[in-house]
């Protein structure tokens, strides 16, 4: 047995896809942190949409698990930024726009309590338009990040 051979070892070929993918997921772009939560705002802005699609013509619908979690999730992600800008941890945010971020998320906590203690088409219609617009505007990119 001494002088047996053992084959080549060959490699395991999950071992060698991960480390492709590891070494292509390092190379590509990462996103950039206004996309991300552009991303999160309009995701939030579809599920709730999806929900006011399926609004009935009359009455309110009942308040389910479904409406709960989007308004959840949509506070959480508002949350981030109140907490964000509280604590100033965005070097050289200028304080008019810190006040305005903090303003605004006081404003969608009221507004989804207000939906789930009196729901209503239109101001689930405000938290939807909101989230497409601080999106877009997050999608936009700044003049100086435009000019290099």
């Amino acid at each position: 047995m001494s002088g047996t051979k053992l084959p080549p070892k060959t490699p395991n070929p999950y071992a060698v896809a991960a480390s492709t993918y590891q070494a292509q997921r390092q190379k590509a772009p990462q996103p950039h942190g206004r996309h991300i939560e552009a991303e999160a705002l309009l995701k939030a802005a579809r599920q709730l949409q999806e929900i006011q699609d399926k609004w009935p013509e009359e009455g309110v619908p009942q308040i389910d698990d479904t409406l709960q979690e989007a308004l959840k999730n949509n506070r959480e992600i508002w949350s981030m930024f109140y907490n964000t800008s509280l604590t100033n941890s965005i070097k050289d945010q200028p304080e008019a726009l810190r006040s305005n971020i903090i303003n605004m998320a006081n404003f969608i906590f009221k507004q989804s309590l207000e939906i789930i203690s009196a729901p209503s088409r239109s101001k689930l219609g405000m938290l939807i338009s909101i989230n497409r617009d601080i999106a877009s505007a997050l999608l936009t990119k700044p003049h100086d990040e435009a000019s290099s």
